[in-house]
C-alpha cells in the first residue's frame, strides 16, 4: 500500500515537472526497442559487470529479473568488493583513519550483502562470481599497473584477499585482471553483455566498460554489448528519493549515446528496490542517490563511447 501511494505521488510529481517544464531531458517510456537489447528467452546468457557491489542492481535489475523468468542464464561478475568506499570505511572503523583491516572487512561485507540482492533478484549462486580487484584501483591496472603489481591503499594488498573470490590471490596487474576477466567469459558464454560505459565520470566505471567492450571483441564469436551509465552529471538522476513511478531520464553525460529504455512492471520495481535494500553498509551513506534508480525504466546504449569528432565538439 505505501509503495503504491509512493508511485501515485511520483506520478504527480513527473507531471509537475513536466508542466513546469522542469523536465529538460527526454524521457524514453516505452518498452524497449529491439534493436537495443537482443530477445531475451532461454538461450539466452547474460554477463552483468559490476565494478562494485551494488551497480549490478541499481542498472540491470529489471533485466535481469526478466533473463531469470524467461529461464535464461545470468552471472554477475563483481570487479572490485567496494573497499575503498570512505564514508562506509569511517563508519565500520568508528574512526576518521580506518586500517587496512577495517577495509577488507568492508569488502567482505559487501561482498555478503552482494550474495543477498542477487538471490533476491533470482540469480543462483552459481552465477555470482567476485574478482576482489582493488576498488579505485581498476584504471591504475590498465595503466601504470599493467605488469606491476598494484598495492591497495585502503586494503594494503597487493594481491586478491578474499578467499570467497573467484581467484584468491592473484596479482594487482592488469595483466591478472584481463586473464581473469577472459576466465569467466570462457566459462560463462555470455549471449549479451550489460556493462558500464566509459564516459561514466567513475574511474572504476569507465575502466570496467574500457575491459568489457576489449575483451568481448577478441573473442571467436563476440556477443552484443550494451552501456549503462550510473555517474553522470552533477544532480543526476533526479529527484533523488525513491520515486518509482517516475521514468529514469539519461544523464546529461549519456544523451549523446542516445539510451533505450527498458520497461519494468511495478513487480520487477518491488524487487529491484528489494535487492537494493540488501546494501546495508551503501544504504547507510548514500540512500537516496541509490533509491532514485527505482525507476519505471532502465537505460541502455548501443555504443560505448561517442565517436572522434563529438568527443573532439565536447
Amino acid at each position: 500500500m505505501r509503495l503504491a501511494l509512493t508511485r501515485f505521488t511520483a506520478r504527480l510529481t513527473a507531471s509537475a515537472l513536466l508542466f513546469c517544464g522542469a523536465a529538460t531531458a527526454t524521457v524514453v517510456t516505452s518498452p524497449v526497442d529491439p534493436s537495443a537489447l537482443p530477445d531475451i528467452g532461454p538461450d539466452t546468457s547474460l554477463l552483468v559487470v559490476s565494478p562494485h557491489p551494488d551497480d549490478e542492481t541499481i542498472c540491470c535489475g529489471g533485466v535481469i529479473q526478466e533473463v531469470v523468468r524467461a529461464g535464461g542464464r545470468v552471472t554477475l561478475l563483481w570487479l572490485t568488493s567496494g573497499d575503498a568506499a570512505r564514508v562506509s570505511l569511517i563508519l565500520t572503523g568508528h574512526s576518521l583513519f580506518p586500517g587496512t583491516g577495517v577495509a577488507r572487512e568492508l569488502g567482505a561485507r559487501r561482498m555478503g550483502e552482494a550474495v543477498v540482492a542477487a538471490a533476491r533478484l533470482g540469480v543462483a549462486r552459481a552465477g555470482q562470481l567476485f574478482l576482489g580487484y582493488p576498488d579505485g584501483g581498476l584504471q591504475e591496472l590498465l595503466g601504470a599497473y599493467r605488469t606491476t603489481p598494484y598495492t591497495s591503499p585502503t586494503t594494503g594488498a597487493a594481491a586478491v584477499p578474499y578467499a570467497a573470490a573467484l581467484y584468491p590471490g592473484h596479482a594487482y596487474t592488469g595483466e591478472s585482471l584481463e586473464r581473469d576477466f577472459a576466465a569467466v567469459l570462457e566459462r560463462v558464454q555470455p549471449t549479451l553483455i550489460l556493462a558500464p560505459t566509459p564516459l561514466d565520470t567513475h574511474p572504476d566505471h569507465r575502466a570496467a566498460g574500457l575491459l568489457a567492450q576489449l575483451l568481448a571483441a577478441r573473442l571467436a564469436r563476440p556477443p552484443p554489448v550494451r552501456y549503462w551509465m550510473v555517474h553522470g552529471g552533477e544532480g543526476w538522476p533526479g529527484p533523488r528519493d525513491l520515486l518509482p513511478g517516475l521514468p529514469l531520464t539519461p544523464a546529461p553525460l549519456a544523451v549523446p549515446l542516445a539510451p533505450v529504455a527498458f520497461a519494468l512492471d511495478p513487480a520487477e520495481e518491488d524487487a529491484k528496490l528489494l535487492a537494493l535494500r540488501a546494501y546495508q553498509t551503501q544504504m547507510r551513506v548514500m540512500a537516496p542517490f541509490l533509491l532514485s534508480f527505482v525507476r519505471t525504466n532502465e537505460l541502455f546504449s548501443l555504443r560505448a563511447d561517442l565517436d572522434s569528432r563529438q568527443a573532439q565538439a565536447r
